[in-house]
């Protein structure tokens, strides 16, 4: 079923298949930038596949106090995550198929020392929804609004870091190859799809999407 409204989401670091069995439907996505920052969110996480199983990456952010508005938080480059980070993606995924494919689009990003976050997490969703070659417009909230604007379907924080996937019915998972194991491990970064499965991603999100987008 396709919506002919754009959806209103917030912007995730690295986003879950999840994510994009959400959007699948959409032909236009307006991503939440005024939003205040919610804390052990998406907003600064993801999840990967390594060697001894499911593995969290996080953003380190410079210390706030009270609500910031998420355009405004800064990430703290006082801590040197992004070689840690950056190494242990090399390992987890540099004998998949298609790691030589996309790695170096998304290690450039990583080490582009972006002040802000919010900037760092739409990069690297403009290069998710281009790597999909899905022909979706996007655009950013100008204010915050709720109840949202009748004219969109409000995704925002509807994927939350604090339960998991199968309390909601974006996504149903379908297994594909991954590099490590032989227990599928489920709703990973779009970045374990596109390493393992390249231009059979697209297809597999659509096998994926649950019951509220069908």
């Amino acid at each position: 079923m396709q919506h002919l409204k754009p959806a209103l989401i917030d912007l995730h670091y690295l986003p879950s298949i999840e994510y994009f069995c959400a959007l699948q439907s959409f032909e236009e996505v307006i991503i939440e930038k005024q939003e205040y920052f919610v804390k052990q969110s998406y907003r600064n996480r993801c999840y990967i596949n390594a060697a001894h199983g499911r593995e969290m990456l996080s953003i380190p952010l410079t210390e706030k106090h009270g609500k910031v508005p998420v355009k405004d938080v800064r990430i703290d480059y006082t801590k040197k995550w992004q070689n840690n980070q950056w190494r242990t993606i090399e390992s987890a995924y540099r004998n998949a198929p298609f790691y030589e494919h996309y790695a170096e689009e998304i290690r450039v990003a990583i080490y582009k020392n972006y002040p802000f976050l919010y900037d760092l997490n739409h990069h690297l969703l403009s290069f998710c929804l281009q790597s999909l070659k899905w022909n979706v417009k996007t655009s950013e909230s100008v204010s915050y609004v709720l109840p949202p604007h009748e004219n969109s379907v409000d995704l925002r924080s509807a994927i939350s870091a604090k339960k998991p996937y199968s309390e909601r019915l974006f996504y149903q998972p379908v297994p594909y190859y991954q590099v490590f194991g032989n227990q599928f491990v489920e709703n990973l970064s779009l970045i374990d799809l596109l390493f393992c499965e390249g231009p059979r991603s697209p297809i597999i999100i659509s096998q994926s999407v649950g019951k509220v987008n069908k």
